[in-house]
């Protein structure tokens, strides 16, 4: 077997979406593999929403296919996606705000569980999944805000709740839709340090508007203009590559 680097664990192969006339992604592929944290960037209305909402089947491609493992999802819906190892952190958080943190993140891995939704007594006597959500609340460093409810966490406290709650369905590979949105410098920069760790055992696919940040997490970097991949590669390759001078950082190469 191939060392962990190696490993795809999300492969898009030739994704077409068209909205009407309009082509959204035309013709995109990408490997994301484990261990490493693979970030799309691009312009404003390059096509990174429409690309990550079809990999998470939000969307579904017109054209082409996506595997997650040796697994054909291309026509799944998100919740089976999810079962198969996939899990997303939104733009916009997904948190129940009435709800405590332990709440939160024992509800998303409950959900994962192949046994149905059950009413909060039962889940609480569930001990496996109790132990679950108490490893994601303690791997993003919530530990001690676990029965804080969440609308009283800062802004930086709800995204590591989300992402809590992603780690809680035990996926393969997660996909981080903007999770720097919104963040002043010193919650961003203990997002940053959250993110790089998430990559130990599973892929990451971060799509990012601060590219401080994305040059600094992104072992791999595809960049997107007008719907179609111009450049991929390692982050110096992308830096150098022509296209990308001219279409999205500038002539002076700055990623800043």
């Amino acid at each position: 077997m191939a060392d962990a680097v190696s490993q795809v664990a999300l492969r898009a192969s030739g994704l077409h979406k068209r909205f009407g006339g309009l082509k959204a992604v035309s013709d995109v592929s990408i490997d994301v593999h484990v261990g490493e944290i693979h970030a799309v960037i691009g312009p404003n209305g390059a096509g990174k929403s429409t690309l990550i909402n079809l990999l998470s089947g939000e969307l579904f491609a017109n054209d082409g296919a996506i595997t997650l493992e040796a697994t054909d999802i291309t026509r799944l819906p998100p919740d089976r996606r999810a079962r198969h190892g996939l899990g997303r952190a939104y733009q916009k958080t997904t948190i129940f705000p009435k709800f405590t943190v332990h709440e939160n993140v024992r509800l998303a891995a409950q959900a994962r569980s192949p046994a149905p939704l059950r009413m909060f007594g039962s889940v609480r006597s569930d001990a496996a999944v109790r132990d679950l959500a108490a490893q994601a609340i303690a791997r993003v460093g919530l530990a001690a805000q676990t029965q804080i409810v969440a609308s009283d966490l800062s802004h930086g406290e709800q995204r590591q709740l989300e992402i809590a709650m992603v780690l809680a369905t035990d996926p393969r590979i997660i996909l981080l839709d903007e999770p720097l949105a919104g963040m002043g410098q010193v919650e961003a920069r203990g997002i940053i340090g959250l993110i790089s760790s998430l990559k130990v055992g599973r892929a990451v696919l971060l799509v990012e508007h601060d590219m401080d940040a994305v040059f600094e997490l992104a072992d791999r970097l595809t960049v997107m203009h007008d719907g179609c991949v111009i450049a991929s590669g390692s982050p110096q390759e992308v830096r150098m590559h022509p296209a990308v001078r001219s279409a999205y950082l500038g002539d002076h190469g700055d990623a800043a």
